[in-house]
C-alpha cells in the first residue's frame, strides 16, 4: 500500500505499544516513522511531511496535546490528521479538548486492531477534513491547565487508594499492587512536570506582557 504523501508518524512513550503500532501498520504495507514523545515528533516533522500523526498524549519532554498545538498553528502542519490515542486521559471532558485542539478521531487503550487499522485507512482515504480554526494560545493554556489539574488530582487518588490497599493485602498479592502504584507515581512525576513547565510558560507571557506595557 503506498501513501505517496509522505508516512505514518506514531509518537508513543512505551516502547512495546510503540513496536504493536508499528509492526501493525508496516504489516499493512504503512510506511512508518516513531517518536518517543512529541519532541521527538517535531524534530521528525521537521525533516518529511507525515500523511498522518498517531499520538499518545501523557508522554515525557513534550506531552500529546502539546504536540498537536503546535503542529496546528503553523501553517506548514496544520492540515496533517492527527489521531489521539491514550489510556490515561479518556474523561469526556479530556475527549473534548482533544477534538478542539483538530484531532480528527480518538481511540482508547488497549488498541483494538481493527478498529485501530480502520481508523487509520478511513482518516486517509477521506481527504482533508474541515478542521476547527487552531486554538488561540490563551485558550489552549486555560484549557490544558484543567486537564492536567484534573489529572493529577486523579493521580494522587489513586496512589494513595492503592497504598491503603498494600497495607491490607496478604503478601502474594502486593507484587502485582506494587507495580500499579510504580506506574500510578510514574505519571504522577510527568504530569506534575508538565504541570510545572505550563506554569513557567504562563509566567513567561505575563513577563512579556509587563514589559511590553512598560515599554
Amino acid at each position: 500500500m503506498n501513501i505517496p504523501y509522505g508516512p505514518i508518524l506514531v509518537v508513543e512513550d512505551v516502547p512495546n505499544i510503540l513496536e504493536l503500532l508499528e509492526v501493525t501498520l508496516r504489516f499493512k504495507g504503512y510506511p512508518v516513522i516513531t517518536a518517543r514523545n512529541g519532541q521527538e515528533a517535531l524534530e521528525h516533522v521537521a525533516r518529511e511531511h507525515p500523511a498522518l500523526v498517531i499520538t499518545d498524549i501523557l508522554m515525557p519532554k513534550l506531552d500529546g496535546y502539546a504536540l498537536v498545538q503546535k503542529l496546528r498553528t503553523s501553517p506548514k502542519t496544520s492540515q496533517i490528521p492527527i489521531v489521539f490515542l491514550s489510556a490515561t486521559y479518556v474523561t469526556p471532558e479530556d475527549k473534548a479538548f482533544a477534538m478542539s485542539l483538530g484531532a480528527v478521531r480518538f481511540l482508547e487503550k488497549p488498541v483494538d486492531t481493527e478498529e485501530f487499522l480502520l481508523t487509520v485507512a478511513e482518516v486517509l482515504t477521506l481527504g482533508p477534513s474541515t478542521l476547527p480554526k487552531p486554538m488561540g494560545e490563551r485558550e489552549f493554556v486555560r484549557g490544558y491547565r484543567e486537564r492536567l489539574e484534573n489529572k493529577l488530582r486523579h493521580k494522587i487518588n489513586q496512589i494513595q487508594r492503592t497504598e491503603r490497599l498494600l497495607e491490607t493485602l496478604p503478601e502474594e498479592q502486593k507484587p502485582a499492587f506494587r507495580a500499579l502504584l510504580q506506574e500510578a507515581r510514574a505519571h504522577r512525576e510527568e504530569i506534575q512536570g508538565e504541570l510545572d513547565a505550563l506554569f513557567r510558560l504562563m509566567e513567561q507571557y505575563g513577563n512579556q506582557k509587563s514589559s511590553k506595557g512598560s515599554g
